[in-house]
C-alpha cells in the first residue's frame, strides 16, 4: 500500500538538509527516547536552584551575645559619643581664647600709644583716645565671659571622657580606652598651649597698664588741675575694672 503523499513538498536546506531532517513517521519509542537524556539534565539543574533558594540559617556565636560582649559594645559607643563632644566643646573654646587673646593684645597696644602720647594731647584729644580706650576694655571683657562659660562646658565633657575611659578599662574594652585617654590627652595639650598664650597677652597688658600709670605720675605735677582732676578719676575707674 502506498503511503500517502504530505500535503507540503518538502523543505531544502541546503546541504545540512539530510543530516538534520527526522523521518515524516516516528515511533513512540524513539521520540521519548530522543528527549529523555536532556530532560534528566535539566530536572537536576532545576532542583539544584531549588535547593540553593533555600536559606540556610548560619550559626551565631554565643559569645557574641553575652552579656560582657553587650555591655564592651554599649561602652565603646559611650566613648565614641563622650569623645565627639570633647572635640567640639575644645574646637569652641580654642577659638574663643584667641579671640580674647586677640582683644588683650589690641588693648595693650591702645595702652602703649596713649602712654606714649600722655603730656602731648589737648583735653578733648585725651578724652577720644579714653573712649577708645574703654571701647576696647569692654570687647575684652566680652570675650573674657565667652571663654569662660565654654571653658565650664569644656570641663564638664573632660570629665564624661575620663568617667567614659574608666568605664572602657573596668569592661574589658581596651582599646576604647586608651583611644579615648590618648585623645583627652591631645586636648588637654592643646588647651593649655592657648591658654599659654592668653596669659602672655594678660602679662603684657598688666606691665602697659603699669607703665601707663607711672607716667601719669610723672606728668601730673606739670599738668593743669582740671587735667590732674580727669586723670585721677580715670585711674580710680580704671582700678577698679582691674
Amino acid at each position: 500500500m502506498t503511503p500517502p503523499r504530505s500535503e507540503f513538498p518538502p523543505m531544502d536546506t541546503g546541504p545540512f538538509h539530510n543530516a538534520c531532517s527526522f523521518p515524516v513517521v516516528a515511533s513512540g519509542k524513539t521520540r521519548v527516547s530522543g528527549l529523555r537524556r536532556p530532560w534528566n539534565k535539566v530536572a537536576a539543574l532545576g532542583f539544584g536552584v531549588a535547593l540553593s533558594a533555600i536559606p540556610i540559617t548560619q550559626k551565631h556565636d554565643p559569645s557574641l551575645l553575652s552579656n560582657e560582649a553587650l555591655i564592651r559594645r554599649a561602652v565603646s559607643l559611650v566613648t565614641d559619643s563622650t569623645g565627639t563632644l570633647l572635640s567640639q566643646t575644645t574646637y569652641a573654646l580654642i577659638d574663643a581664647l584667641t579671640e580674647y587673646t586677640a582683644a588683650v593684645y589690641t588693648l595693650v597696644s591702645l595702652y602703649q600709644k596713649y602712654t606714649h602720647l600722655i603730656g602731648k594731647m589737648n583735653s578733648s584729644e585725651e578724652d577720644a583716645v579714653w573712649q577708645v580706650i574703654i571701647g576696647a576694655r569692654v570687647e575684652m571683657t566680652a570675650k573674657q565671659q565667652e571663654y569662660l562659660k565654654l571653658e565650664s562646658r569644656w570641663m564638664t565633657a573632660l570629665r564624661l571622657s575620663e568617667m567614659a575611659a574608666e568605664a572602657a578599662y573596668q569592661s574589658g574594652a581596651d582599646q576604647a580606652s586608651m583611644s579615648t585617654h590618648n585623645h583627652i590627652q591631645l586636648v588637654k595639650t592643646q588647651v593649655q598651649e592657648v591658654r599659654q598664650l592668653s596669659q602672655k597677652a594678660e602679662t603684657k597688658l598688666a606691665e602697659a597698664q603699669t607703665e601707663e600709670l607711672m607716667k601719669l605720675k610723672e606728668e601730673e605735677p606739670s599738668l593743669p588741675a582740671s587735667r590732674q582732676a580727669n586723670m585721677g578719676k580715670a585711674e580710680e575707674a580704671y582700678l577698679r575694672e582691674d
